[in-house]
């Protein structure tokens, strides 16, 4: 069941409550995982159940996206802020240095927690951040598309497409190679927290400069990507590999995208090899 945790974070534009709601499952080494823009902590529900019987698995809504309010009126949306109040969102639910996970927007984020040392061991599924100007373009004006087809369709308008596969299509086969596979629930759910999220437009403007290019020593790292990906272009990991030599690159044959509903065994397993202890991997 989903609860709500209240922080106050300390943040560049100073120290701001904070409210996030999250899903916490299973047992052992915790691991948190982060969704990426426009999305929502269900989307992670294809591996939740295999991830948690063997870890301490918290899924969030990011502030601002899915059940989460948004920071406070005049605190931005951008890596500076939101890496900080994931720092103090460990710090609050008891779990010190976990072991994170990304997908796209929240790949970005896993990144620079590992580079600031606020967790363990870091896995980046299709990792933001990594374009050339021309692809981040592309992906922002894809971006803005999917928003405005999700603004367009009422709530009933979605509910009738979810049903059926060719409808599932029309709704998310931008971010999923394989849009049949998910569930009638889950493609309606995600498409109307893309509609109503509320911190889309500050995230997305924020991310216009970003290009990471920091290194990531000692901490271990994996990027894997979609073979299939249509969003972030599955060049941009060999870009990442650059950005960071010691990260094992890892290839998601038929992936999209969002790879948790691709392939659930295949994500599972690549997410819970990055997030061993070094003794154990």
């Amino acid at each position: 069941m989903p609860a709500t945790i209240s922080f106050t974070a300390d943040t560049p534009a100073g120290e701001h409550p904070v409210s996030v709601v999250y899903e916490r499952r299973g047992s052992g080494e915790p691991l948190l995982l982060l969704h990426g823009i426009g999305h929502h902590r269900q989307g992670w529900d294809p591996v939740l159940h295999i991830l948690a019987a063997e870890r301490d698995v918290i899924a969030i809504d990011l502030p601002g996206f899915g059940e989460s309010p948004a920071l406070p009126d005049g605190v931005p949306h951008d890596l500076p802020t939101v890496v900080p109040v994931l720092g103090g969102l460990c710090t609050a639910l008891g779990i010190e240095r976990p072991h994170v996970v990304g997908n796209s927007l929240g790949g970005l984020l896993a990144l620079a927690m590992g580079r600031d040392r606020l967790v363990r061991s870091v896995t980046a599924l299709a990792p933001a951040g990594f374009w050339s100007e021309a692809e981040r373009r592309y992906a922002f004006g894809l971006l803005r598309g999917m928003r405005a087809g999700a603004k367009i369709l009422t709530p009933p308008m979605v509910e009738r497409l979810s049903r059926t596969t060719a409808g599932r299509a029309v709704l998310v086969s931008s971010i999923y190679a394989r849009p049949g596979r998910r569930s009638p629930e889950g493609a309606a759910a995600e498409t109307l927290a893309l509609r109503e999220a509320p911190a889309f437009w500050p995230t997305l403007a924020a991310g216009r400069p970003v290009v990471f290019t920091d290194d990531i020593p000692d901490i271990p790292v994996t990027i894997a990507w979609g073979t299939r990906d249509r969003l972030l272009i599955p060049r941009q990991g060999v870009r990442a590999k650059e950005a960071i030599p010691g990260a094992r690159l890892v290839r998601l044959p038929g992936c999209g995208h969002v790879p948790m509903s691709d392939d659930p065994a295949l994500v599972a397993r690549v997410i819970l090899d990055g997030s061993r202890t070094p003794a154990a991997a």
